[in-house]
């Protein structure tokens, strides 16, 4: 008998509807996680002297970017899904299915993706270098990561094999994923609320670490990578959603290695290109000095009204017209 655990919810928990529109859990999940990290991440770059706001614009290139990178990867890594027999590539339903992101169905490695070329594009646009931006981002992402996984929770879905803890996740057999075989009641591991805590320990680790270290130059980055790609790597391991595999472990877990290595190499790499300090966040030229003057090519005479002096200045003449 089953004496404690962690109820899944209503199925009519994963959306509702206001008039015509349906709003889906998982994607306010997704939404406030978005808030949460544009809010931090927007304090963070603010103290090292980065101009207020500028965030936003880093938002508007990254976000969107993000969303298509975390559908795109997922469509490709599960096409059978998608596309096939049954999907042919000349219905147009088979091409917005593959779009609807909001059905649930995303690859956060293809996020990550998406995101570094967004932030790539908004670097350029404002003057903010990528790593200081990057930086300043990486307890932020962890955040919104963690908060946008309770969306699985809303969808009862990716969540990790059978277990006998107290903790474990109920999911109810009629669910289209729960595994065929396993008697009515079997509890699973709530993957989400893994990722969850892991997340937001290792956003107050780079917090702490930063009282002591200068995590810029990248280093707050690679250590987000390196923190995630470690715990994904398990949290992927122990999941029972069909996903591919390639050399005995599923796609999810290849692309975690493939996190903590590239976090690793940014980290030393970081610390041979710049052994420095960082005394800006802005690239060379690019600079933002809060309440500079305003520089204008216009001077005080430009606005003296001289209607006046004009009118002096034209003869008075009587008598025949002026010649031509």
């Amino acid at each position: 008998m089953i004496t404690a655990s962690i109820p899944s919810p209503p199925a009519s928990w994963a959306s509702f509807s206001i008039g015509i529109f349906a709003v889906h859990s998982s994607a306010l999940c997704i939404l406030a996680g978005i808030i949460v990290a544009v809010v931090v991440t927007s304090r963070r770059l603010t103290k090292r002297g980065g101009q207020p706001g500028v965030v936003v614009d880093f938002a508007i290139c990254t976000v969107p970017l993000a969303l298509i990178g975390a559908r795109a990867v997922h469509v490709l890594t599960h096409l059978g899904d998608y596309f096939g027999p049954a999907h042919p590539l000349t219905d147009p339903a088979t091409w917005i299915t593959a779009i609807a992101i909001w059905d649930g169905g995303d690859a956060i490695f293809g996020a990550i993706v998406g995101g570094a070329v967004g932030v790539w594009i908004g670097s350029r646009w404002t003057g903010v270098r990528f790593l200081s931006f990057a930086d300043a981002l990486a307890p932020g992402m962890l955040m919104a990561q963690g908060i946008s996984r309770i969306g699985d929770w809303f969808n009862t879905e990716l969540y990790g094999l059978p277990t006998t803890l107290p903790w474990g996740l109920r999911v109810p057999s009629g669910n289209p994923s729960f595994p065929a075989g396993l008697a009515p009641g079997t509890l699973f591991q709530p993957t989400f609320l893994y990722e969850l805590i892991w997340d937001a320990a290792g956003a107050i680790v780079i917090l702490l670490a930063e009282r002591r270290f200068p995590l810029r130059w990248g280093r707050a980055l690679g250590g987000y990578l390196v923190w995630y790609g470690l715990g994904r790597s398990v949290f992927e391991s122990i999941r029972v959603d069909p996903t591919p595999v390639y050399l005995g472990l599923r796609v999810g877990v290849w692309a975690a290695f493939l996190s903590v290595v590239v976090g690793l190499a940014v980290i030393v790499w970081s610390r041979r290109r710049h052994p420095g300090l960082e005394t800006t966040v802005y690239r060379a030229g690019r600079e933002w000095v809060p309440d500079a003057p305003v520089v204008s090519r216009y001077t005080a005479a430009d606005f003296v009204d001289d209607t006046q002096a004009d009118q002096a200045e034209v003869p008075v003449t009587s008598g025949a017209p002026t010649p031509r």
